[in-house]
């Protein structure tokens, strides 16, 4: 299916929904923004995978990065798209083809002020690994660079600056293996665990301003894993805990924090990703809050702008769909906000 980028973005929204794109199968989605973007001389593409870069080379003081990802969640019966009123329903329409169809349409402008990097990649939605953007900035950074960043993540019309933090750990309790007809032989791991559920029930989490805006970290228990037979008292029992933390503290110093917190047991970090400050007083990024209003406020999760920030390039997230609806079955975008997100980045790129 092709792409026809004059269309209205609302309609441009439905026509990307139509196309599944659920994580590891982007490709057909990614050949039609492939193909639709070569149309215009203006750009230059490139393609690495299932990601897509278009660029203008227009000799402006300032280039600006412009992001999102093709991937959606598995579907649920919510593929095609439907409309009901002002709500386009449909998997992705959200998380984030509104933002992915906004980005299409600024892409066909033929003179911009500020030039554009358009990079649209592929999943997003699994592990890190796998994420294109990561892979681009360890195969081709210099496809990244610019002097500030828009990920058009689904944020409601608002700007969220940064992000948060985010790590998991396994927290071992160990015991002692024994018949549960004789458990005075033993000590029951699980029992022992309770110890972690009390710290993690009393823990209070920061709420630290950081550059004007106030994030909410969160600590909690995400799995419990223990248990041998049903004839055994179990000799470990393994708590996997899930620090969101605000983008003043580095990985280290997150994981130090959760380390002393559990001092008492054994800790195993699995994975973790850091965050990014706000970046909101740099001028080019006070440009663009100040031409998309509103207040902007903390970006109370882990997003892509992380990857933006490691490469030393300040980014926000901004993006029409609601992240309250995203990955449910009755994920749908509010046709107004698509509209409303073309015609103020629109403003922001050729006022």
């Amino acid at each position: 299916m092709g792409l026809d980028l004059g269309l209205d973005a609302r309609e441009l929204t439905a026509r990307l929904v139509d196309i599944e794109s659920v994580s590891g199968t982007e490709k057909a989605l990614a050949d039609a923004v492939e193909a639709a973007l070569r149309a215009f001389p203006h750009l230059r593409v490139d393609r690495d995978g299932d990601a897509v870069v278009a660029r203008t080379s227009l000799g402006r003081a300032e280039r600006v990065v412009i992001a999102g990802h093709l991937d959606t969640v598995p579907t649920a019966g919510n593929v095609p798209s439907r409309v009901e009123g002002d709500r386009l329903y449909g998997c992705g329409t959200s998380d984030m083809k509104a933002g992915v169809a906004v980005m299409l349409r600024l892409a066909a402008i033929p003179a911009t002020n500020r030039d554009v990097t358009y990079v649209f990649y592929d999943n997003e939605e699994v592990e890190a690994e796998k994420n294109g953007l990561l892979r681009l900035c360890r195969t081709h950074p210099d496809r990244l660079a610019g002097d500030f960043a828009v990920l058009m993540e689904p944020t409601a019309g608002e700007i969220e600056g940064g992000c948060q933090g985010t790590l998991r750990a396994e927290i071992t309790a160990r015991g002692v293996r024994a018949h549960s007809a004789r458990s005075w032989l033993g000590r029951n791991a699980i029992h022992e665990a309770a110890a972690i559920f009390e710290i993690l029930r009393a823990y209070e989490p920061r709420q630290p301003e950081v550059d004007g805006l106030r994030y909410h970290e969160g600590l909690n228990a995400v799995a419990v894993r223990g248990g041998v037979a049903g004839n055994v008292i179990p000799d470990e029992c393994v708590v996997t805990v899930n620090y969101r933390f605000a983008p003043d503290l580095t990985l280290d110093q997150a994981r130090a924090h959760v380390s002393d917190l559990f001092r008492d047991f054994e800790v195993t970090f699995t994975d973790g990703a850091p965050g990014a400050r706000p970046g909101l007083t740099h001028p080019v990024a006070a440009a663009f809050a100040a031409a998309i209003g509103g207040t902007p406020r903390a970006k109370v999760a882990w997003t892509d702008v992380a990857r933006f920030s490691e490469l030393g390039v300040p980014a926000v997230n901004y993006g029409p769909g609601d992240p309250a609806l995203a990955h449910k079955r009755e994920e749908y975008v509010l046709l107004p906000l698509i509209a409303e997100a073309e015609a103020r980045m629109r403003a922001w790129l050729t006022a």
